[in-house]
């Protein structure tokens, strides 16, 4: 071999040894995201500490807490923002802006202490003002905000020196501090709203651990420690959430090691994920339900009877076991299994074909009806819109499925373009954010529906202070709601995150929330 043959030789060797060793950890090779072997976690683990990488199952549509109604964007909110009040693993309302609390007999005027020497990310002062003015916010009619009814009960807000604000109410409300514990507690700067305007949501502010860097729809949305933090600057540098919307990719990108936590796990990957030493699973039940959205509004489901055939049809035990491997429960209501409200007599809807054919035909649809599902593009999601579509064959149901990306959804369903949706619900701390929310004629989540008897039940449950009152209440508009049938519910589920077992500090609280004030790298 001449020395020039020898000299390459040597390169290529030496090459092959360097890809060799460094390969896995190469976000750019195609190889690193399908490795899961030892040198793939070895990557990992020399993953940069001071920066954290979160796989999200979507890409928020919404970065202005005062306007969201996707879940995900909650997600990150919980770095940008501080609540008033917060919640701990076992949802005991514990203090976050707002040091401590009064509440008077009547329930009608809670006066809250803030604290002192908190400052938004732009330099505003975090004061009794600044609270003012974001409730003041959140109520105007004209800016149209989702928060508007969970404050719909306050009458006024006094500030009574800096750091302490009261806030009467036109009559009790039980559910205020859990309103105050999720987005109508977010606190956003008034100078960036007042400077930013519509704007606001591409460049927020906010109080958090993290302050916003920058944002590229689709691909990533970067955050940076806060290091003036109240509560102790956090551990990592930055932030980085990266949306996933394909499970399998999300997944891919955990094993890799190109992403530390992400906050869904495919439910065929769950049992898989429980035996991996590299990789720790935490699951909790979670506080919301899954199913399908009506359109109360427009034909076919503005019948009552077609709702109920297409209820009955359903056989939710299939879907749980086939599609989501056993990793929730069957639904009966809007109200989970972990709410002490919850009432375990009211049992989940069971398959009856001929029982629907009967409903329909009496209600002149012998032949039955067609419409359209609306469904998330992901595997397990295409995988229950088929298992349905078949179901609902067999009474004579034709269902067309549509897949439609994420915010666009969102959108069809606040213009009524939509005939059914596949989607659910993260649940709240109180049972009231969820049953409200749906049933009432003036709810958030509410397609359509209105019936005086459920709005009467669940305006009395929100004034009542007695809880073993309000959970009676519950049951019997939750009862209603299973003869009136406005949404199909499916299941609640299991909630598990995955993340790499060298991260510490991580608290898996129930609201599904990912918080990362006191995460760290070992």
């Amino acid at each position: 071999m001449s020395n020039k043959a020898k000299v390459i030789s040597a390169l290529f060797l030496s090459l092959m040894l360097l890809l060799a060793g460094c390969g896995s950890n190469s976000k750019s090779s195609s190889s690193a995201a399908k490795e899961t072997t030892k040198e793939s976690t070895t990557a990992a683990l020399k993953h940069d500490k001071s920066e954290l990488v979160v796989g999200l199952d979507d890409d928020p549509p919404q970065l202005d807490p005062h306007f969201s109604t996707a879940a995900v964007d909650r997600q990150v909110f919980h770095s940008i923002y501080d609540t008033l009040v917060d919640v701990d693993e076992k949802l005991n309302f514990v203090p976050a802006l707002a040091e401590k609390w009064e509440i008077s007999q009547d329930a009608k005027t809670y006066t809250f202490f803030l604290r002192k020497n908190v400052k938004f990310h732009d330099g505003t002062p975090f004061n009794a003002e600044a609270v003012k003015f974001n409730f003041e916010r959140m109520m105007d009619p004209k800016a149209g905000s989702p928060r508007a009814s969970e404050l719909s009960s306050v009458q006024s807000i006094e500030v009574i020196d800096e750091n302490t604000l009261k806030v009467q109410l036109s009559k009790p409300y039980s559910p205020f501090l859990a309103a105050l514990s999720d987005r109508a507690g977010m606190m956003v700067s008034p100078t960036a709203v007042k400077e930013k305007g519509a704007d606001f949501a591409n460049s927020p502010v906010g109080t958090g651990p993290f302050k916003f860097v920058s944002r590229v729809k689709q691909d990533k949305i970067e955050v940076a420690k806060n290091p003036d933090y109240w509560g102790g600057a956090p551990k990592f540098e930055k932030i980085t959430y990266r949306p996933y919307a394909d499970e399998n990719v999300r997944l891919t990108n955990l094993t890799s090691g190109d992403v530390d936590i992400i906050s869904k796990v495919p439910p065929k990957d769950v049992e898989k994920l429980k035996t991996d030493s590299n990789l720790k699973l935490s699951e909790v039940g979670a506080l919301g339900f899954q199913g399908l959205y009506l359109n109360n509004k427009n034909a076919p489901f503005n019948n009552k009877a077609l709702r109920q055939a297409l209820n009955l049809v359903i056989d939710r035990d299939a879907i749980i076991k086939v599609a989501l491997r056993n990793t929730a429960v069957p639904s009966a209501g809007a109200i989970p299994p972990s709410s002490w409200a919850f009432d375990k007599t009211l049992k989940p809807t069971k398959q009856n074909i001929e029982k629907a054919k009967k409903i329909m035909a009496d209600a002149g649809f012998p032949s039955g009806f067609s419409f359209t599902l609306q469904l998330p593009a992901k595997p397990v999601e295409q995988q229950m819109g088929q298992m349905i579509q078949s179901m609902a064959a067999e009474a004579g149901i034709k269902v067309k499925l549509e897949l439609v990306e994420f915010g666009t959804m969102l959108d069809n369903m606040d213009n009524y373009k939509f005939d059914a949706v596949r989607l659910g619900w993260s649940g709240r701390t109180d049972p009231d954010g969820n049953i409200f929310a749906l049933y009432h004629t003036t709810g958030s989540i509410n397609y359509g529906y209105s019936n005086p008897k459920m709005d009467q039940l669940l305006e009395a449950a929100r004034v009542e202070t007695d809880q073993a009152k309000r959970k009676e209440i519950y049951s019997q508009a939750a009862k209603l709601g299973q003869e009136e049938v406005p949404y199909i519910f499916l299941y609640h589920e299991l909630d598990y995150k995955a993340y790499k077992n060298n991260l510490q500090g991580y608290k898996h609280i129930p609201d599904t929330m990912m918080r990362f004030q006191d995460v760290s790298f070992k």
